[in-house]
């Protein structure tokens, strides 16, 4: 049963079931028939797991970005085999294999839908390394379409620019990636990707925020393998020292680093500067400035 926001004619509740056996739509409050007959326009068949439900439905998969053709795309397969399972005759698979030579051809015309086929796999390829959602992905390749429209590719190498969307998309959706992680991943410069990614944000004016520290503690958190109430000293701590401006010019790995590690002392699970630094992917170094600063204008009584 599910509810329908109308009115009933009878007493003016709006508190209607829609009866989906009888076919009937019912007032709950004084049990008025309004409608009846009423057509089902759902499926024919019923499915009670996902492999019945994907078996019997009559609809191609939804239309991604993330894939060369969005997915509209048909495929000559390689089995030689008719409808029935029946192997085709020898003759005919000549005749298939030039059909799917041309086919493959026919598919991959334009220049652009080569470039997609370079980039999007690579795009595939880093953000399973990055564990970014599908969300963040489809976004990502959604930009790069918009770069190639916009002739930003040129001039550029492919990989760069789908480095430089991947850094967008993520800093979009408030799951920022710094460029040491990506060019680590990639194996390109870091100057590189930095340098596509502001041609990019200005040519298509692009709306980006800042990097919010908190964002990164709930993964130094989890990597370090510390307790709830240490993410949430940590975040507290961002939070005074954002009042106070002390994030402002500085690196928000750096301040956000210095933040757990306080935060995992105060609580009882003190890490070392060394295994917050590797997670975080900074020195030694920035953590203590950047512990000292914080200690010092947050008046924080801990020693380490």
């Amino acid at each position: 049963m599910a509810e329908i926001s109308k009115v009933c004619p009878s007493c003016g509740s709006t508190d209607l079931i829609y009866d989906t056996e009888r076919g009937e739509l019912v007032c709950n409050n004084c049990g008025l028939v309004i409608e009846e007959n009423i057509t089902d326009t759902g499926p024919e068949w019923r499915a009670f797991d996902s492999d019945q439900r994907n078996s019997r439905a009559r609809t191609g998969a939804p239309m991604k970005y993330t894939r060369p053709n969005k997915g509209l795309v048909t495929e000559i397969d390689l089995y030689n085999k008719d409808i029935r399972g029946v192997r085709i005759p020898s003759k005919r698979q000549a005749q298939l294999y030039r059909m799917r030579k041309w086919h493959k051809r026919a598919s991959i015309a334009s220049s652009s839908e080569r470039n997609y086929l370079i980039a999007l796999p690579e795009l595939n390829r880093v953000s399973s390394y990055l564990g970014l959602p599908e969300n963040i992905r489809e976004n990502a390749a959604l930009l790069y379409r918009k770069c190639v429209q916009n002739n930003l590719i040129r001039g550029r190498p492919i990989e760069t620019v789908v480095q430089a969307v991947i850094y967008a998309a993520c800093r979009k959706a408030g799951m920022p990636r710094t460029l040491d992680e990506i060019a680590n991943i990639s194996g390109l410069p870091k100057k590189e990707i930095g340098r596509a990614y502001r041609a990019i944000s200005h040519e298509l004016g692009l709306k980006i925020p800042l990097t919010d520290p908190v964002s990164y503690v709930p993964r130094y958190v989890n990597a370090l393998k510390l307790s709830g109430e240490a993410q949430e000293k940590a975040v507290e701590l961002l939070h005074d020292a954002m009042k106070k401006g002390l994030v402002s010019g500085r690196s928000p790995t750096g301040v956000s680093a210095a933040a757990v590690y306080i935060a995992g002392a105060l609580a009882g699970e003190r890490r070392t500067q060394k295994e917050v630094a590797d997670v975080a992917g900074v020195t030694e170094v920035t953590i203590r400035n950047r512990y000292r600063e914080l200690k010092e204008q947050l008046n924080i009584d801990v020693n380490l």
